[in-house]
């Protein structure tokens, strides 16, 4: 036993096994932030200020919102394995698209959209979490596993396919598992002597130890920080994601998680994941900044029209919610003839903002890669 909680035996014979029970939050003793810790709170701090200061002066927030919230999304589910990319979860034939990896991304998408919507009128509770578990899981895979609903059996993380007794950890039996997921939703609504970030990192580790899902755990617990910094007033905006520099650090965040419960020892986790939160929020910050800087130097190169309606502007804006799209949905989406939209795509050819995909007559695809390519880094 440590002070990140203690394994206790389930079962008897052959079928017993070690589960782990994790201690209440915040832990005891309190934590030790050092020098170093204290520096990594103080720059994650200014970090996300400056995130949240970027984002909300930005011309077309709304648009760049939709970006990153996908973007998170498309990370989140690839650490979980989802194999697909942003111009997958982009295609404008979507929705004839049966791939179940970006089914994954969707979901994911209005998972986060879904909860945000919900926090106007709901505190970050365990009903939250069920409702948003219960959007994530929605026709796709896992969708058999209780979606919205605590687990009632055991589960276990290791490799494909093992068995129970070959399990990596083992989270808290059910009982266990209530107890603690209850504890966890009273220390979310309440306040202690730790900077929310802190307070963010030991939510974050508390939720992945419980797994209180069946599946999908992983993509939630990454939102719950999304949410949590929301609902303490760091971020206005869903346009943090973690989640780029988790997945480059995967191995090292799943270890730092895993040695909280080895030793007890939540500062090592605690520096990881403020390292996590300033430097995501530096990527978004200059990504801001990059898109902002294309939307303005772009905008001076369109072609102006005397006409009442400028088709050409408004496909423009289109495309910055929408950058790959194809003429017989852009047509519709604008309220436009197809030889208008034909048209409009055609000037923005000629500008170098929109890019062929295909020399195929049938079904061409039209690229605003510059805008694209912003947002592909880390994913």
């Amino acid at each position: 036993m440590n002070r990140a909680g203690t394994y206790i035996t389930n079962l008897t014979g052959d079928a017993a096994y070690k589960s782990f029970r994790p201690a209440l939050l915040p832990p005891q003793p309190e934590l030790q932030l050092d020098e170093e810790t204290m520096r990594l709170l103080v720059e994650s701090n200014r970090q996300l200020s400056r995130l949240d200061s970027v984002s909300s002066s930005i011309p077309s927030a709304e648009l760049f919102v939709s970006m990153y919230v996908r973007k998170e999304a498309l990370i989140s589910s690839q650490i979980e394995g989802t194999q697909c990319t942003l111009d997958d979860v982009l295609n404008p034939d979507l929705d004839s698209n049966t791939n179940l990896d970006v089914a994954d991304v969707i979901n994911y998408v209005r998972a986060v959209q879904y909860a945000l919507e919900r926090l106007i009128t709901l505190p970050l509770c365990n009903r939250l979490l069920c409702e948003i578990h219960e959007v994530l899981m929605e026709g796709v895979r896992g969708q058999e596993k209780n979606p919205g609903e605590f687990r009632r059996s055991q589960n276990w993380i290791g490799a494909a396919n093992c068995a129970l007794k070959d399990a990596r950890f083992v989270p808290p039996n059910v009982d266990d598992m209530t107890e603690a997921i209850s504890a966890l939703e009273k220390y979310i609504n309440e306040n202690d002597k730790y900077d929310p970030l802190v307070r963010a990192a030991l939510i974050h580790y508390q939720f992945e130890t419980i797994h209180p899902f069946l599946d999908g755990n992983g993509r939630i617990g990454r939102l719950l920080i999304l949410l949590y910094l929301m609902d303490k007033k760091l971020l206005s905006k869903p346009v943090l994601y973690v989640s780029f520099f988790l997945k480059k650090n995967q191995v090292e965040y799943y270890d730092r998680i895993s040695e909280v419960r080895r030793s007890g020892n939540y500062e090592q986790w605690v520096r990881f994941f403020l390292e996590a939160v300033s430097k995501a929020a530096e990527d978004a910050t200059s990504s801001i900044e990059k898109l902002t800087e294309l939307h303005e130097r772009n905008l001076g190169i369109l072609p102006h029209s005397s006409r009442s309606r400028n088709i050409t502007r408004e496909l423009f804006d289109y495309l910055e919610k929408h950058p790959i799209i194809n003429v017989k949905k852009t047509a519709q989406d604008l309220g436009v003839s197809f030889n208008t939209a034909t048209n409009a795509i055609r000037k923005l050819i000629d500008t170098g903002i929109l890019k062929e995909n295909t020399n195929v007559s049938r079904n061409r695809i039209f690229i605003y890669d510059e805008y694209l390519s912003i947002l592909r880094e880390g994913t």
